[in-house]
């Protein structure tokens, strides 16, 4: 009985040994991994100042021996953060309508990291839509959100008119104002439409805009879309929604 115990006395020292031995190696080759992650940034920058607005967050950073200016996707960053990315678009002599200034350059950046401790990293920050209650009536002659998605290759190219809610808007980049709209519809979880246009629009508006939807549109520097409604005009009056 006693070689019994001692047997499996030693079977469960030497499993918990071989389970922290095994922990371990996972938490280490974690780790590397990370660090070998975050070596792969074309771009390291520290924050030295953040200006916070509506939709983007500014911020003036250190790169090297060189000062930059980044806006990023609304986050809450602090001064001191070390922020790692690939991509940017440069944007010349670009004015912040919220900030009321211009800068003489600033890069828009999508793929932004945080870094941590030993190379770790705070997931992407991404540009999120909510998803909001609006019952919006279509348009005549109009379609939907639901039915855009649902069959996005017999309109691919056409000519649409669609109605919805503006839930955001920034206004001039890449030369175009960009809203997106919702009319609450939605086709495998595709409840928002992105829309590019000259004219102007204020958040909770609701209007008709027509324009050519375009598929899997990718502008670089992270600016990619399933579905896009491109040089779309206004037409007919603002409505308001439910």
């Amino acid at each position: 009985m006693k070689n019994i115990l001692l047997l499996v006395l030693i079977s469960v020292i030497g499993f918990s040994a071989c389970s922290k031995e095994k922990e371990s190696t996972e938490t280490n080759n974690s780790q590397s991994t990370m660090q070998a992650h975050a070596s792969s940034y074309k771009h390291e920058i520290t924050v030295k100042e953040v200006l916070q607005v509506k939709d983007y967050t500014y911020l003036r950073a250190q790169e090297n021996d060189s000062e930059i200016w980044i806006a990023i996707p609304r986050a809450d960053i602090k001064v001191g953060s070390v922020l790692l990315f690939n991509s940017s678009m440069t944007m010349n002599n670009f004015e912040s309508k919220d900030l009321k200034r211009t800068f003489e350059t600033i890069l828009f950046v999508e793929d932004v990291q945080e870094k941590l401790g030993a190379g770790m990293m705070t997931s992407p920050q991404k540009p999120k839509i909510n998803k909001e209650d609006v019952v919006v009536e279509p348009a005549a002659d109009g379609i939907t959100i639901s039915e855009l998605y649902s069959k996005t290759s017999k309109y691919e190219g056409k000519k649409i008119k669609i109605r919805g809610k503006v839930v955001k808007f920034n206004p001039a980049i890449m030369k175009t104002n960009w809203v997106h709209i919702q009319d609450g519809t939605s086709y495998d979880n595709n409840f928002d439409l992105t829309i590019t246009t000259n004219d102007m629009v204020n958040v909770g508006d609701v209007f008709t805009f027509e324009g050519k939807v375009v598929l899997d549109k990718d502008f670089g520097y992270g600016y990619s879309y399933k579905v896009l409604l491109e040089n779309a005009k206004l037409t007919g009056v603002k409505t308001t929604s439910l």
